[in-house]
Parts: C-alpha cells; sequence; structure tokens
C-alpha cells in the first residue's frame, strides 16, 4: 500500500511542481533571515549562527508535526482533516528545509541564485548519505571526472559544477526524493491518527528524527563553519524616524510669508534742507443741528438756539 502511494507521488505532475515550488526559498527572505539573528546576536560567530539555524530548524519541524498530531485526539476532527492538516505540514516541512539548507549555505559564503541548485542540495540534504552518494555518482557520470577528495559536496551542488549539468541532476535526483520521502511520510502520517495523545508523539518524533538526518547531512555538505562572515550577511541598520511633533510640515499655499525681522534699530533721517510750513487755512463754521422734541430736523443758523419746549 505505501510503494503504490509512493508510485502515484511521484507520477502525480501536480504533486512534482509543487514540490519544486516549496524546495526554493527566494534569495532575499534568506538574507533577510540571517541578519535577523545576527541583529538579535551581534556577537555571535558563523559558528554560533548555524548553531542557531539548527536549534530552530529542529524546534520548528517538531513542533509541526506535533501539532497536527495532536489534532486527531479531538473528536470534532475527523480523518479527511487531520489527512488535510498532515499534507500542509508536509509542504511547512519542506520549505523550513529549503529555508535552513540555503541559509547554511549562505553563512558557508556560497550565494544561491539558481533554482535548480537550490533544489539538488535540499533534495540531498533530505536523502541523507544516499544522496550525497547519489550526486557524486551522477557527477561523474555526467562531467566525466568525479569530484576532488578536498570538495565537500554541497560546494560542488552549488558552486563547482556547470550550470548546464545541475539540472538534470536535480531531475535525476527528484525521482529518488519523492519516492524515499513519500514512504517516510506516508508512515508518518499513518502514525498521527492514532488518538489518545499517541498521534502528537509520533508526528513529533517522526519529524525531529528527520530534522536531526537533514542536520547531519548539513555539516557534511560544507564542512566546518567559517571564521568570518561575508560582507553581504552585515545587518543593516535601521535609521530612527522623525517623530510627529518634529516631523516637517509642508507650507501651505496661500500661507503669508513672514516678514524678516530688522538687524537693528533705525537711524534718524536728519533733513539737509528748512521745512516751510504752509500758511493756516480759516474753515467756515460748521451748520449744526440741535433736535427738540417738536422742531426735529430745522436747520438752524449758527449762533441761534432753539426755543425752549415748554409744554414737555
Amino acid at each position: 500500500m505505501v510503494g503504490t502511494n509512493a508510485n502515484v507521488v511521484v507520477t502525480n505532475p501536480m504533486v512534482v511542481r509543487g514540490v519544486d515550488r516549496v524546495l526554493t526559498v527566494q534569495r532575499p527572505i534568506v538574507l533577510a533571515h540571517i541578519r535577523g539573528i545576527r541583529r538579535g546576536k551581534p556577537h555571535a560567530t558563523p559558528a554560533h549562527v548555524i548553531a542557531i539555524l539548527e536549534r530552530r530548524f529542529l524546534a520548528s519541524v517538531t513542533a509541526g508535526g506535533a501539532l497536527v498530531g495532536a489534532s486527531a485526539a479531538f473528536p470534532a476532527v475527523g480523518t479527511g482533516v487531520s489527512l488535510a492538516l498532515s499534507g500542509v505540514e508536509t509542504a511547512g516541512f519542506l520549505e523550513a528545509s529549503a529555508l535552513f539548507a540555503q541559509s547554511v549555505t549562505e553563512v558557508h559564503g556560497i550565494a544561491v541564485d539558481d533554482p535548480d541548485r537550490a533544489r539538488a542540495l535540499v533534495m540531498t540534504m533530505v536523502l541523507g548519505t544516499a544522496g550525497s552518494d547519489l550526486v557524486t555518482q551522477l557527477a561523474g557520470q555526467i562531467v566525466g571526472t568525479g569530484p576532488a577528495k578536498t570538495v565537500f559536496w554541497g560546494e560542488m551542488v552549488t558552486k563547482s559544477l556547470p550550470r548546464t549539468v545541475v539540472g538534470p541532476i536535480a531531475d535525476s535526483i527528484k525521482a529518488t526524493f519523492l519516492k524515499r520521502f513519500a514512504i517516510a511520510h506516508s508512515t508518518n502520517i499513518a502514525g498521527r491518527l492514532i488518538p489518545f495523545g499517541i498521534g502528537a508523539v509520533v508526528g513529533g518524533g517522526g519529524n525531529h528524527l528527520l530534522g536531526r538526518q537533514i542536520v547531519r547531512s548539513s555539516r557534511a555538505a560544507f564542512g566546518p563553519a567559517p571564521t568570518i562572515f561575508p560582507a553581504v550577511l552585515e545587518p543593516r541598520l535601521k535609521l530612527p524616524t522623525a517623530s510627529r511633533g518634529t516631523a516637517h510640515q509642508p507650507q501651505r499655499k496661500n500661507a503669508p510669508t513672514p516678514r524678516a525681522e530688522p538687524s537693528g534699530l533705525a537711524q534718524p533721517v536728519t533733513p539737509t534742507e528748512p521745512v516751510t510750513l504752509a500758511e493756516p487755512v480759516t474753515l467756515a463754521p460748521r451748520k449744526r443741528w440741535q433736535l427738540s422734541k417738536r422742531n426735529r430736523g430745522i436747520l438752524l443758523a449758527p449762533g441761534t438756539t432753539a426755543r425752549p419746549d415748554r409744554s414737555a
């Protein structure tokens, strides 16, 4: 039954395309991941950063398998939902493996820009010793000569081999990888369906064992950690943003232009010629209006007064 499921997985084009997609992580994400670790640990050496990558990878894949296995303990979660969750967790396992593998490669100073090299690297790490032996054998068959004894297989896949031969090697590894990975995960998925908390132990333990194998493969792929980081992994400092109170406010179009303050007191002006005043002008006396209760609006000549109103 397990062998039949493995053959179906290998021949299903949708599964093959999905695996190709999750096995490749974009390089900016990998660089941001390593820079974030270095910002949190500014004095960490490359060996320390690789150890942090290993611990985080094992913790993430173990927790993912345990959580999916624990879902079988709930009666509301049926078998179909558990299988769907197991499929999502399998994709997450492959993505975490790809991020870990490419991160270790970047710490060793090897940039992985080619998707074929990234896929070949991750699949070989998951296969373990069988994968590294298969890569060495295929490289000898395609190139004609085997790699030197001083070259690690990780460097051979990511840097030494010509780009034209990496694609055929990745396609040859893919068939073996899909078959073995399907067999291993089919057994793990069946164990996760056991209720009463046993599925959590099986799921977490199975992922942890497979994760440990990938960690051992990464150590054998590149050898000891380097002594210095490549320049591309230097953490980038974020400049502090201005606060709201001190932020520059744009000037309105209709706002008045501020007048410049005088630099000093104005000096008195001394006239050079005498000023001649004009002769005074005599104005005629104005006519006055005097109003009373009866004589309202009567124009009186200047110097006259209105009679008192005795009837008031």
